[in-house]
């Protein structure tokens, strides 16, 4: 220490005061306590050494991390916050502990104290801590539980659509529900999704409840693949829910589009007997069949045979195609499609004369023919040809499809007829009895062009120099409808004539064919 002299002393210079108390002497406690208590967050070491800025940069740095962290969010505090406030404290630690080394405290009188109290203000920041994640939990079961109230407003939105429109909702949900229970088991959302699933398939399967079966077939299958996409612990009975509401659903379509005549009653059937071959909605499958099969038999006796006839062709193609083998309705099916079949072949026969009687001449012809070919010894295979001859004349003569034909021949009147014509002609005629026969070709005979025929004066077969062929027959008394057509001239359309005969008379009928020009 230097000494001056004052001019205004006595000879002696005081010395001047010093700006900081001295350094204290070192203390490893106090710059622990210092230490501790700044990592308290609060800035508390540096305040017991008076270092008023340092503390309140304490604050500051705890009061930014607040901002950041609160309120609590599912993702915590961002992680480079954390870092920057970890080192802050770190670092106030640090520096505490050295201020502290030689700084002595304001307070406590001894440094002991402090290394105590900041030992037990730590449980701030871990309090904080353990409040913080606490209050990060329930943020994260109220973003689950808000995560599951979507999902149930998709379920209920979709509810109210069609289900081909809502499927995508009602997948979206589902996932949903499945991510809760397998990523947050534990959580409150977790333990309502088992309700939410109940509510969610009697939502899905609405159409059942409904009774709108053709509706509800579609859901219901959708419902049977989710075992394949969620555990079928998870779901409980649910994973089997589905299958007899879908058995039911199929076999109810099924029934209705059979009574209604579409053709999607055998896919219904056939997806029933397949799916579910030893369910009591199988076992009745036969017995519906029966009763379309037997209702189609007996309306080929009624107004519209043809249209049964149709069913019964349907019913035949299609039972033969339905898998009863596994659902032991094989024998019974195969015996009704066999049924269909042959009351379909004779019911052809009905159709014919449903629709000669409706003067549908050209599709009587093709039914009559058809039934001729398929029926083998049928009692009507007769009486069918006739008809096919008598239609084949009133497609030219309608006046001959006024009465339906018999099976008779023969009569009294003999009637010859001759071929004027280059072609073979088929002779064919109707009224009390039905037939036709075929002349060869006259060789010397040409078509006659229509003008001609509507002459004064027009007489075929009158030329003594040709050799007609010819052939007589015997009808009854009666009007006789006559068609001539050749076999094979082209260009010719038959030609035909009206005989009113009479006993005690004998006819001759000249055939011959007409084409048009001069």
């Amino acid at each position: 220490m230097s000494w001056q002299r004052d001019d205004f002393s006595d000879g002696f210079v005081v010395p001047p005061m010093p700006t900081a108390p001295p350094p204290a002497p070192a203390d490893g406690w106090r710059a622990a306590g210092v230490a501790l208590l700044n990592l308290s967050g609060l800035g508390l070491g540096y305040a017991l050494v008076r270092r008023w800025w340092l503390t309140a940069a304490c604050w500051v740095a705890t009061a930014l991390l607040l901002l950041v962290a609160l309120p609590a969010d599912p993702d915590g505090v961002p992680g480079g916050a954390l870092v920057a406030y970890l080192a802050v404290l770190a670092l106030a630690a640090v520096h505490g502990a050295v201020v502290g080394l030689r700084t002595r405290l304001m307070w406590p009188p001894a440094a002991w104290i402090a290394v105590v109290l900041g030992i037990v203000l730590l449980a701030v920041p871990a309090g904080g801590v353990a409040l913080y994640g606490g209050a990060r939990d329930e943020a994260t079961e109220q973003m689950l539980l808000d995560r599951l109230e979507r999902a149930d407003k998709l379920v209920r939105t979709a509810g109210r659509q069609q289900f081909q429109n809502a499927e995508s909702d009602y997948r979206r949900a589902l996932t949903v529900y499945s991510g809760l229970r397998s990523d947050h088991p534990g959580s409150r959302a977790a333990e309502r999704v088992p309700d939410r699933l109940r509510t969610y398939y009697t939502t899905v399967a609405s159409a059942y409840e409904d009774k709108n079966y053709c509706t509800a077939v579609a859901p219901l299958k959708y419902l049977r693949t989710i075992p394949r996409t969620m555990d079928e612990k998870e779901l409980g009975t649910l994973a089997t829910w589905p299958d007899g509401r879908l058995a039911t659903s199929l076999y109810e379509c099924g029934t209705q589009s059979l009574s209604g005549g579409s053709a999607d009653w055998a896919t219904h059937y056939g997806e029933l007997l397949r799916t579910f071959p030893k369910s009591e909605q199988s076992a009745k499958v036969n017995s519906s069949v029966e009763a379309a099969v037997d209702k189609a038999v007996k309306d080929v006796r009624g107004d519209d045979p043809c249209k049964a006839v149709e069913r019964l062709e349907s019913l035949n193609s299609q039972i033969v195609g339905l898998p009863g083998e596994d659902a032991g309705q094989g024998q019974a099916l195969t015996e009704n499609a066999d049924r269909a079949e042959k009351n379909a072949e004779s019911g052809t026969y009905d159709c014919g004369v449903d629709q000669y009687k409706d003067g549908s001449f050209a599709e009587a012809v093709t039914t009559m023919n058809d039934f001729v070919k398929n029926a083998g010894t049928h009692k009507n295979v007769a009486r069918a040809k006739k008809i096919v001859i008598a239609a084949e004349v009133a497609q030219t003569v309608p006046a001959a499809g006024k009465r339906l034909p018999t099976t008779a021949s023969g009569g009294s009147i003999s009637v010859t007829v001759k071929n004027d014509s280059p072609d073979d002609i088929t002779v064919l005629y109707t009224g009390p009895v039905t037939g036709s026969f075929t002349l060869k070709a006259c060789g010397k005979c040409t078509s006659y062009s229509l003008a001609s025929t509507i002459t004064l004066g027009f007489e075929p077969c009158s030329d003594s120099g040709k050799n007609y062929p010819q052939r007589t027959i015997r009808l009854p008394v009666g009007t006789t409808y006559f068609v001539h057509k050749a076999k094979s001239g082209l260009g010719n359309s038959p030609a035909s004539d009206t005989a009113k005969l009479s006993s005690g008379y004998i006819y001759t009928e000249c055939a011959y064919t007409t084409k048009y020009g001069y």
